[in-house]
């Protein structure tokens, strides 16, 4: 018999989750009779494993051969806590760690539970929300564009349906240069198709002027990219799209700037004295030179990306504190929160001054950041990070869900493994950030998850740049992609579509999940399929803020509970090649469904409905 305890159930402990500054929190642990326990404590730690609290365990009652030991505890100071067992016997004593399929993890592991800030709200409206990602020059163009002011060297695609350039220069340089020409006007133009997606936010990757055609490489922060267009017609996109219940997000690049901008100036492109020009530079602080001026700290070692000091005051002036700092100046255009790439490279320190300040001007905006592991208990050059604790992000991109959704739709996961992240992040993450979430499936920075559900080629750009789904892999991908998006939207969180993805768009890692919309061309039927779960989930309040419980996780079963304000949605999720009869209720969405009798379903294989009870 083993000792019994799982954080994850309520009869262990109780409440489920994070907490938050003096909630009392109950544990009960079932030891078996047979180990003839004295006593037994729980020990927490904080985040470098010093001793936080040690709580002692009463013996309660036995049950079923089990002595039930509880006890109960409070945190005092938002952060992150790990906790183990002692468990003493007349023989002596022994610590109790995770193990084994009862804790849901790995043998050896400690718990951990999180205290959170009792005033750390995210925004209503990012709730449950559907966000549709558009890589602004692959998206829409609409009229002529303004190429005055565009820096240069760059080439305009003369037909939208061309490939995208792959090619390296004769050095071996990959520019990312050449454009299309999508604006602001054509994702205006297209807001009411993103509108009957059931998409309620709108993210955007850079805008900022920039050299390069992903815009990371910012050359001036607080003006449009004159393909783009103007700051008015970034005005007139944020309100049209308020008009249609759409949020806007952008993209904030603090982490580097280009060295093609007005801040380095190392192509002489601005008329502003640059870092890379002069010692006496406005903009020389933000940066570190090994030996001025050619030998710089950059990001990755791209030396088109210099690396900024994150804490320098000017550029915290700058990017937050001024008076018309980014944050203001965009915010006060319309823009209604940030994502903000590669967060785990922006210090603590970086993302609470920034956090606070948008939140100063507009307590309803969001802060999403990038991060591609657990972001509860992340350490980041050897750092622990405190996103959650500190209250320094309103959520995260949610790319455990797109790695757990992957292994179960290609079969390296039987679904115990999908359940055990989801309800491991559900855990770990503070309730009003697992409701924000950014499910994804697909971004710029991950294939096509068409490309993805079927194939791993990885060879050359040129064979990539030739290389498409047969026949055979396109039927496969697109039958899992119905279900994986079905799974998408029914699990916590904020579902994220990538432009095109409901497209039936293909592709591998940049250049090539960077192709232009297929406007004209889309898969018909798909687009019909995402529409209809953009209503469903907006019709049904448990799928954008209801509680999970899984109830099947094996043999290529998924069944889950999704509970709000007293209704229970049932979903239901078949990936096997037999028949899986289920509880009969009220289908509320469902594909290949078959009837039994009058009180009996079943789903064919590789079906997937939702029931209500």
């Amino acid at each position: 018999m083993r000792i019994l305890y799982d954080s994850k159930q309520l009869r262990f402990k109780d409440p489920f989750g994070t907490l938050s500054p003096g909630q009392s929190c109950s544990m009960h642990i079932h030891v078996p009779a047979a180990v003839h326990a004295t006593s037994v404590t729980c020990e927490l730690l904080y985040e470098n494993h010093t001793a936080a609290q040690t709580v002692t365990l009463t013996k309660e009652q036995a049950q079923d051969a089990y002595e039930i030991f509880s006890g109960t505890f409070s945190l005092e100071t938002p952060a992150l806590y790990f906790y183990f067992f002692r468990v003493n016997t007349p023989q002596g004593s022994f610590r109790l760690f995770k193990q084994g399929e009862d804790t849901n993890m790995e043998a050896g592991d400690l718990w951990q539970v999180s205290c959170v800030p009792e005033s750390f709200h995210t925004p209503d409206w990012a709730k449950g929300a559907i966000i549709y990602q558009v890589f602004p020059d692959r998206f829409y163009k609409s009229g002529s564009c303004n190429l005055t002011g565009k820096l240069e060297p760059y080439s305009v695609h003369r037909d939208w349906y061309e490939e995208v350039g792959w090619q390296p220069t004769p050095e071996g340089i990959v520019l990312n240069n050449d454009f299309y020409g999508g604006n602001f006007k054509g994702i205006t133009e297209k807001l009411p198709y993103i509108a009957s997606l059931g998409a309620t936010i709108l993210y955007l990757n850079p805008i900022g002027k920039a050299f390069s055609n992903h815009r990371y490489d910012t050359g001036d922060y607080k003006v449009p990219d004159p393909m783009l267009g103007t700051i008015e017609d970034f005005k007139t996109l944020c309100e049209e799209a308020h008009k249609l219940g759409l949020k806007v997000i952008l993209d904030g690049v603090y982490s580097h700037t280009g060295s093609n901008s007005r801040y380095f100036n190392r192509e002489n492109a601005f008329e502003s004295v640059g870092a890379f020009q002069s010692k006496d530079s406005p903009y020389h602080s933000w940066y570190t030179f090994y030996e001025w001026p050619y030998n710089y700290h950059s990001w990755w070692d791209f030396n088109t990306l210099p690396t900024i000091n994150k804490m320098d005051p000017a550029f915290i002036e700058y990017i937050i504190s001024g008076q018309d700092s980014v944050i203001a100046h965009w915010l006060g255009l319309g823009a209604d929160g940030f994502r903000l790439d590669v967060a785990d490279e922006l210090p603590d320190e970086f993302l609470k001054l920034l956090y606070d300040r948008v939140k100063q001007i507009n307590p309803d905006a969001l802060v999403l950041g990038e991060v591609w592991e657990d972001a509860s208990n992340k350490k980041a050059y050897d750092r622990r990070r405190t996103y959650f604790t500190n209250a320094e992000l309103d959520s995260v991109m949610n790319y455990p869900f797109r790695t757990a959704i992957l292994a179960f739709m290609r079969g390296w996961d039987s679904g115990r493994g999908l359940k055990e992240t989801v309800m491991s992040i559900v855990e770990n993450y503070p309730p009003e950030v697992v409701a924000a979430n950014m499910n994804l499936l697909g971004t710029h920075d991950t294939p096509r998850i068409l490309t993805a559900l079927v194939d791993d080629f990885d060879g050359s750009r040129e064979e990539k740049a030739k290389r498409r789904l047969s026949r055979n892999n396109m039927e496969v991908a697109r039958e899992r992609l119905l279900m994986a998006s079905f799974l998408q939207y029914t699990l916590p969180g904020s579902p994220s579509l990538y432009y095109g993805d409901e497209a039936l768009m293909e592709g591998y890692k940049d250049p090539f999940n960077r192709r232009t919309y297929p406007w004209g061309r889309e898969d018909t039927e798909m687009v019909h399929h995402f529409q209809r779960l953009g209503k469903l989930r907006n019709a049904q309040p448990a799928l954008r803020l209801g509680d999970i419980r899984f109830f099947e996780a094996e043999d290529k079963h998924l069944g889950f509970t999704r509970t709000y304000q007293g209704k229970t949605l049932r979903v239901y999720v078949n990936r096997s090649g037999d028949p899986w009869e289920i509880r009969p209720g009220k289908v509320v969405f469902g594909y290949n469904l078959q009837t039994v009798a009058d009180d009996a379903l079943a789903l064919a294989p590789r079906g997937f409905c939702l029931v209500e009870e």
